[in-house]
């Protein structure tokens, strides 16, 4: 079924625009999408202008140069398939379009990566103080530098671990390395693709040092679970030169766009005439907005404190419970194998578009887990009857406390993190089901013979 004309412009005002071009499908041919000014007359009749944002000031220290970026808003819909995810990755890959997609939604096994120009740089991100890293680490740097030619970005805490700087053997292929710092040194544009060592905590790491368009992200099992790193590492090389040459199976993994609005309450205290300072001033308020891109999951819980939590969510402006017990967990279809899957949720496969929620410990027998769509917004915020406080973190960092005042805004990210597969997406997802998980392991029940039958 091909969509219709209207449709069809309906479909390309939703697309999110990077910031050089996305490939669309058109009568089977490609189309570059350039970010100027579009207009849409089926959804609104109105040019809107692509709006630049105001990134933050970062200190580049350890980079020699630095690149100015231009990022775009985008435009919520009122689909509730939620937002066209962004389909390049980085500064020199895309996903390969598939021309027999229809309405852009393609087979999740026949999502392919591609290149626009052979890759030059990569990102590897290893855990910080393992041992047992340490010699796949450097066989795969001097892999990278010696053979295939690539700049190697490393952050810089990790050439501080002695094992490493100590080792006079590996010193000349460390001062190839471009080195870098976490939340002080932007390289959204430098870098194009990622290979992550370790468990799944590298591949959320690496989704948190980017909170724009994601570079393809390669991951090795070389931690303890490894349900999103599906490569083994005996025959990196091989795999490496495929990934490179732009043969490899890709999924979109949602993420979450989270916004934290706080009130700070500030008392301004006031002077008399002997400069004696009043304790009784008046109370000022002001606000701080923080923004953050989620892969697995926002967790609302009760903190330190021994009462219930208690807070409100909201789902597009309306209230639609009240949360009492431990917490509520918000996961992506990547999250739901993780803390939401211990809390009792069902477990969503990557490709489908949906938030899912889910209560920790309700002090109510028919609270059970819901799957939302995509394309709703979240909102959380603390009751005005609530006893205490909460806590809220981000895939297991950042944590920080929520008071009264205070909201988090969840929305699904345009920015997906594309993550390579070892086969395709299903196949993946299924093998570490059954391979991490032990999904549905049981032993089998007995043959029943005709002998038996006649008892």
């Amino acid at each position: 079924m091909t969509p219709d004309r209207s449709t069809h412009e309906r479909l390309l005002c939703h697309v999110s625009l990077p910031p050089a071009w996305l490939c669309e499908m058109e009568g089977g041919k490609d189309v570059r999408v350039e970010s100027a000014p579009y207009s849409c007359s089926t959804c609104d009749g109105g040019e809107v202008p692509a709006r630049n944002l105001t990134r933050r000031n970062r200190k580049v220290r350890s980079l020699s140069t630095s690149s100015a970026s231009t990022s775009f808003e985008y435009r919520r819909t009122q689909s509730l398939h939620g937002p066209s995810p962004v389909t390049t990755f980085g500064p020199k890959a895309c996903m390969l379009q598939n021309p027999h997609a229809v309405m852009h939604i393609q087979d999740p096994a026949s999502q392919r990566l591609t290149w626009n120009k052979p890759p030059k740089s990569v990102l590897v991100i290893k855990k910080i103080r393992d041992a047992s890293l340490l010699q796949p680490f450097k066989e795969l740097c001097r892999f990278l530098t010696e053979v295939k030619s690539m700049i190697v970005y490393v952050e810089k805490k990790v050439l501080e671990d002695p094992a490493i700087s100590g080792d006079e053997n590996f010193a000349a292929v460390t001062k190839k390395f471009c080195t870098f710092r976490e939340d002080l040194d932007d390289i959204s544009n430098r870098v194009d693709f990622i290979i992550c060592l370790g468990g799944d905590g590298t591949l959320l790491y690496a989704s948190s040092l980017f909170q724009e368009s994601v570079p393809p992200v390669m991951s090795f099992h070389l931690g303890s679970l490894g349900f999103l790193t599906p490569f083994k590492f005996e025959n990196y090389q091989s795999q490496v030169n495929q990934i490179i040459e732009g043969n490899a199976a890709i999924v979109l993994r949602s993420r979450l766009k989270v916004r934290v609005l706080k009130e700070n309450w500030e008392k301004k205290s006031r002077v008399d005439e002997k400069g004696i300072i009043l304790t009784n001033g008046d109370i000022e308020s002001s606000r701080k907005a923080m923004q953050y891109q989620v892969l697995n999951e926002v967790v609302v819980d009760r903190g330190p404190s021994s009462y219930l939590s208690n807070v409100d969510l909201f789902l597009d402006g309306h209230l639609i419970t009240t949360v009492q017990g431990d917490g509520v967990i918000v996961s992506t279809p990547t999250g739901s194998t993780a803390y939401a899957v211990a809390a009792g949720a069902s477990m969503i496969h990557p490709n489908v578009p949906a938030i899912m929620i889910t209560p920790i410990c309700p002090h109510s027998l028919s609270f059970r887990p819901i799957v939302v769509p995509a394309g709703v917004e979240l909102k959380i915020m603390l009751s005005c009857d609530a006893r205490n406080t909460a806590w809220v973190s981000f895939d297991g960092r950042k944590r920080q406390e929520i008071c009264h005042g205070d909201s988090i805004t969840i929305t699904t990210s345009c920015f997906p993190v594309p993550s390579i597969c070892f086969r395709d997406p299903v196949n993946d997802w299924f093998e570490s089901l059954a391979q991490c998980l032990h999904w549905n392991v049981r032993k089998k029940q007995n043959y029943l013979s005709s002998e038996d039958e006649e008892f």
